[in-house]
């Protein structure tokens, strides 16, 4: 392919938030000045290429950068490279072009939470008037300013640890690591080592990037299987999506007083969007009783799922540990549902991903509800204390995935206005990560870390989801 044509590909391709990165991972080579009148990827490009630092023999600066921002599937598809090779070439000393400082402050911008990232505003809001004034204002434009103000810089970054130290201590402890990095690079690169020691160092400043043991064995080899995610569609998409309770209240007396579940079309509008751009068919059931409940999970595993490479169920309920509620407060077992598509019940779906995501809420008569400050504005924040679950929900079979909401004995949250924090959540990181071809583990794992970090300000509350799986090879739902 034409060069140029490949650059205009790729930045076809980028996100706006995948721009704001790029222009911040290049501000070494592209001052902010001169970066002012950029506003699209391909002029970005354009400006890199007059700089030598993109050019149509050596593209080894824009692979690093579209794996620094985890765009795998464009490093992929486009420019015939890997994670697996980019970890190796990166650990070559000198390959990098993108400072260890400027990375670090990205991971940081990664990793930090709405509220966190708020709380580091409100902190910063005498040295930076702006960020009172700008609610959008993101963590790669607030480091820009403090860097503007002489804030931080590379050998200056006392200010943000004070602050991370306040908000999150384990942001403050990826600047020390870097900084006790940075520290022994400086001692070996000032004459106290070897080139063997230059190597250790830089093997160390990427913990998360290790070396192949055997260079030369072929990367096909070494790759980890994934599963075949290409049908059109992908799959079904099942919702299961219970709101109105009456019937419980009416018909079983320990129910009385259990709630409806205001906010949960929120939470079945953002799967229905989400699992769509994945390719999937949505099917959404509302209001279903615990016999209608497992009569559509007998309907969709008697299906012939021949021609599709997955199942994907959302289980948005009242429930108790182990089991759903049905709208007439019966009892569903969460393990007879999953076990409905084992290989033997369900064929047509043997060695393909099976994906569970459940989120069931118990209400008054269990765990009185309770209200706490939400990131919404509005002035209905209340929630809903959910349900507690056993983890022995799973079947005894390879290629299941079981995401809960909470674990067992802990409670979980739903805004009754904006959804829950655990589906709304998902589906965000879903949206976010599924581009840049992360697994879903990997995406499960950033969902974990984004809703632990959520607080019942009143109750002091804190809530942990769970996944469990039999997945026996990656899982990743493109979305070409």
């Amino acid at each position: 392919m034409d060069f140029h044509k490949l650059l205009y590909t790729i930045s076809e391709a980028l996100a706006t938030e995948d721009l704001v990165a790029l222009k911040f991972l290049s501000l070494e080579h592209i001052p902010l000045r001169k970066q002012e009148g950029i506003r699209d990827p391909e002029a970005l490009f354009l400006a890199l290429e007059e700089k030598g630092m993109m050019e149509e023999d050596n593209l080894s600066f824009l692979k690093e950068l579209l794996f620094r921002i985890n765009r795998i599937d464009l490093l992929t598809d486009k420019l015939s490279s890997s994670r697996e090779e980019m970890e190796r070439e990166l650990q070559i000393p000198g390959r990098a072009k993108v400072s260890q400082f400027r990375y670090l402050l990205f991971q940081l911008s990664e990793n930090i939470t709405s509220d966190e990232l708020k709380s580091l505003k409100f902190l910063l809001m005498k040295e930076l008037p702006k960020c009172k004034l700008d609610n959008e204002m993101t963590l790669i434009s607030v480091f820009i300013e403090m860097e503007k103000k002489g804030l931080l810089a590379e050998e200056n970054l006392e200010t943000l640890k004070t602050i991370c130290e306040k908000i999150d201590k384990s942001l403050l402890k990826k600047i020390e690591e870097y900084e006790s990095e940075r520290n022994v690079e400086m001692y070996i690169t000032e004459g106290h080592g070897g080139q063997t020691g230059v190597s250790e160092v830089q093997d160390s400043l990427w913990p998360s990037q290790t070396a192949s043991d055997s260079p030369g064995i072929d990367e096909e080899i070494q790759q980890p299987d994934m599963y075949k995610m290409s049908s059109q569609p992908r799959g079904i998409c099942l919702i299961l999506n219970n709101h109105d309770f009456t019937k419980a209240r009416s018909e079983v007396p320990k129910l009385q007083n259990i709630k409806d579940r205001n906010g949960t079309d929120a939470d079945a509008a953002a799967l229905k969007k989400v699992f769509t751009k994945l390719h999937f068919e949505i099917a959404e059931h509302k209001d279903l009783t615990a016999q209608e409940i497992r009569h559509t999970a007998h309907l969709y595993r008697s299906m012939d799922h021949r021609d599709r490479d997955c199942f994907v169920c959302c289980i948005l309920s009242h429930g108790d540990k182990g089991i759903v509620f049905g709208t007439d407060g019966q009892e569903t077992s969460i393990q007879e549902l999953t076990t409905s598509f084992t290989g033997m019940n369900c064929p047509s779906l043997a060695g393909k991903p099976k994906v569970f995501f459940i989120q069931a809420c118990q209400g008054d008569t269990f765990q009185k509800g309770v209200h706490i400050e939400t990131d919404s504005t509005e002035l209905d924040s209340s929630v809903e204390a959910d349900a507690r679950f056993q983890l022995e929900c799973i079947p005894d079979e390879a290629d299941f995935l079981l995401g809960m909401a909470t674990m067992k004995d802990f409670v979980s949250y739903r805004s009754t206005t904006q959804g829950t924090w655990y589906i709304q959540s998902l589906c965000e990181h879903l949206e976010k990560s599924c581009p840049r071809g992360e697994d879903i583990l990997s995406i499960l794992t950033a969902v974990n870390r984004e809703v632990s970090r959520k607080n019942d300000r009143l109750n002091q509350g804190k809530q942990m989801p769970q996944p469990s799986f039999t997945l026996r090879k990656k899982l990743i739902f493109p979305i070409n």
